[in-house]
């Protein structure tokens, strides 16, 4: 890969701070993934997260399998993983912020981990092997890559034939125009960044990917509304935002939305 783009350096800023500053993206983080499979981790790993949902369970990871987190910033999705894949698999979390990867290595030891490992890289090009990854996942990061055909490219050429893809991340139901996709704000909020549905499966299917399936996660933005944490444009109520989440593929306006994302490297 060439030197670090613009896009790359602010993301890269953006998230350095939130690593220094403790705090997570997408709070209360427990509205993602199923208590049960964040029990017995220490509060401030289990609630810090920039995630847009829960890759781990439909990825169904199996005892022995090798996994990739793709942006794995403070490893919360690598150490659940590595649970799933147990003493006989391993992990892998590449993510390209210093901060990041510091915070995500002391949580490690700290869980005393031994099948979890950070490296420091870019998703366009991927510190991993040809055909050595079972399993791809990533939360909320594919979207923030100002090359996401490259990203698809390296994650195809990384996963072992038969392997495959489980993300969350952030889809919209039209194009964004691009005076918002110079948004420095918004593409660090992951919006500018994101794809239309049919662009995100076109990409994917480019790039070799077989039994592509691309699922608006409701259920999530659902609770972020709910929650407060998503607010509307100025007086819109809760109740307007939950409308427009029923027909939200409809809409002339660009709606963002976070999707479960699966696919296959061909056999």
């Amino acid at each position: 890969m060439k030197a670090p783009t613009k896009t790359h350096k602010e993301v890269q800023e953006h998230y350095g701070e939130v690593a220094r500053t403790s705090s997570s993206c997408c709070e209360p983080q427990n509205m993602l993934y199923p208590t049960e499979i964040l029990q017995g981790l220490p509060t401030d790993i289990a609630s810090f997260t920039a995630g847009s949902g829960n890759p781990i369970t439909p990825a169904k990871l199996q005892p022995g399998e090798t996994v990739l987190d793709l942006g794995s910033g403070g490893g919360l999705d690598c150490f659940l993983a590595a649970r799933q894949v147990g003493e006989t698999g391993h992990v892998i979390g590449v993510d390209m912020t210093p901060e990041m990867l510091s915070r995500a290595r002391q949580a490690t030891q700290r869980l005393g981990l031994t099948n979890v490992e950070f490296r420091q890289g870019y998703l366009e090009a991927l510190p991993v092997a040809n055909d050595s990854v079972d399993v791809v996942i990533s939360n909320c990061v594919i979207n923030l890559s100002p090359d996401k055909p490259q990203v698809l490219r390296e994650i195809f050429r990384v996963l072992k034939p038969g392997g495959r893809l489980s993300v969350s991340d952030i889809v919209t139901n039209r194009p964004v125009p691009e005076a918002r996709r110079a948004a420095n704000a918004d593409w660090c909020d992951c919006v500018s960044g994101a794809l239309p549905a049919q662009e995100y499966i076109a990409e994917l299917r480019k790039a070799g990917f077989v039994n592509i399936q691309l699922h608006p996660d409701i259920d999530t933005a659902r609770q972020a509304i709910e929650a407060g944490q998503f607010q509307g444009p100025s007086g819109t109520t809760k109740e307007d935002v939950l409308r427009v989440l029923e027909n939200w593929e409809e809409q002339e306006h660009n709606i963002f939305l976070p999707h479960l994302i699966s696919a296959k490297k061909p056999g």
